[in-house]
């Protein structure tokens, strides 16, 4: 069965140009070309759009690239394997924000500043104490997230217990939105004790991942029926 790129194009609610892209970068297989030129496409071309369609909201280009290829390459259960590695990292993060929004109540953080007993500590001493690495604070002190004070004697970094405080909200919001970005805002709006800010933007993100597991549950349904296709098209 021949399809004219317009037909695929009305279906998919997109330009035809995109189709062109997506043949260009070589995640769909190339179309055949009729002796005026005209690209024809098949049922299977037809799949592959329609699976990269529903794909993308969900996972992203990057991953449908991958997938694509591999799929061309009849990497079939490789394919498979890479989009639930993606679903695994989503319901790790969601573990992470469901934790943030409990590390983010007043009591818990105020029993967090209780059991800080210390006038000042190290950075081996907050890295243990936060399970945040070295590399990762002097990064957010890089990032201007957080400014520690120095021992005057040999230069060394020194945390207050309110810096502590601040270390503990940037690491639990960061786990689940990423951004510096979006946590600096949170915490130039932070005042004393009051972690609504903080809290909200937990809430959003994972508000977006009930989103994103939706897509991409929905993705992975095309993807299988294409999986499918190509299987049978090989028998």
């Amino acid at each position: 069965m021949e399809l004219r790129p317009i037909d695929i194009a009305k279906k998919l609610d997109v330009g035809t140009s995109a189709l062109r892209h997506y043949e260009n970068w070589g995640i769909v297989p190339k179309a055949h070309r009729k002796e005026n030129g005209y690209r024809v496409y098949s049922e299977v071309h037809e799949a592959y759009f329609q699976c990269i369609r529903a794909m993308y909201p969900g996972y992203g280009m990057s991953t449908v690239r991958r997938v694509m290829r591999l799929l061309q390459e009849e990497k079939y259960i490789e394919a498979l394997w890479d989009v639930n590695a993606v679903q695994a990292e989503l319901f790790e993060r969601k573990q992470r924000a469901d934790e943030a929004l409990r590390i983010l109540r007043p009591d818990q953080m105020q029993q967090f500043m209780a059991s800080k007993k210390q006038a000042h500590y190290t950075i081996g001493e907050v890295e243990a104490e936060l399970d945040i690495p070295a590399t990762t604070l002097r990064h957010w002190e890089k990032e201007e997230l957080i400014t520690p004070q120095r021992n005057p004697e040999n230069g060394y970094r020194l945390y207050t217990r309110q810096d502590m405080q601040r270390l503990l909200i940037i690491r639990t919001v960061q786990s689940s939105v990423y951004l510096l970005d979006i946590v600096r805002d949170i915490l130039d709006k932070l005042h004393h004790r009051d972690l609504t800010d903080a809290r909200k933007m937990v809430k959003e993100a994972l508000t977006y991942m009930d989103y994103q597991i939706e897509q991409q549950l929905r993705g992975a349904h095309y993807l299988f029926r294409l999986v499918e296709v190509l299987k049978n098209r090989e028998g």
